[in-house]
């Protein structure tokens, strides 16, 4: 009797969870889910010519036990074998629902106070927009806001994406997403 209490628990839990992970969203008004990246947010350098300015984010609904956040940007279609981390940005504190049309500088700037740039596969911190090769197939541009379970995440300085992102899997209780399209 107990095991079947404590198991329909565990099932209760679990089907609790992706409800609070429905109610978490990211918009922007410059890229819209399933959409063609505007030129804004393209690279400029490596033969593309864009704006290179990180889009406006706003997110809501994460869950209430969030302690901070974290924003990637990855190309899982980079012919590399590993995708195309385009920007990371984690230690966000969990007061903030929103990063503004140039966050991603390389300064670091805009961004609220706490929050760190992990290098991206450009090699440097701050936002890197698509570039795929000219005659490829579009991209996916997949913008990800990470609900984490710490406060800061236990980094070096200036650490790889991949180590970022094995640090948000770690500690992610939710995420939102939103993917954009982008050839050349």
């Amino acid at each position: 009797m107990r095991m079947n209490a404590i198991m329909i628990g565990a099932a209760m839990l679990l089907v609790a969870q992706p409800a609070l992970a429905a109610d978490f969203t990211l918009t922007s008004p410059e890229v819209a889910n399933g959409s063609q990246l505007p030129a804004q947010q393209v690279f400029n350098g490596f033969g593309c010519t864009g704006g290179n300015v990180s889009p406006t984010l706003t997110w809501s609904g994460a869950p209430a036990d969030t302690k901070s956040f974290a924003v990637t940007v990855y190309d899982p279609d980079a012919p590399t074998g590993s995708g195309w981390w385009h920007w990371v940005v984690y230690d966000i504190p969990a007061d903030v629902g929103q990063l503004p049309a140039g966050a991603g500088a390389a300064d670091g700037k805009q961004l609220p106070v706490g929050a760190k740039q992990g290098r991206t596969d450009f090699g440097a911190p701050g936002y890197g927009g698509a570039c795929p090769p000219a005659g490829d197939p579009a991209h996916r541009y997949v913008f990800t806001v990470h609900a984490l379970k710490v406060q800061k995440l236990d980094l070096p300085a200036d650490p790889s994406a991949a180590l970022v992102g094995f640090m948000l899997h770690a500690t992610e209780i939710a995420r939102t997403s939103l993917t954009a399209y982008y050839a050349r």
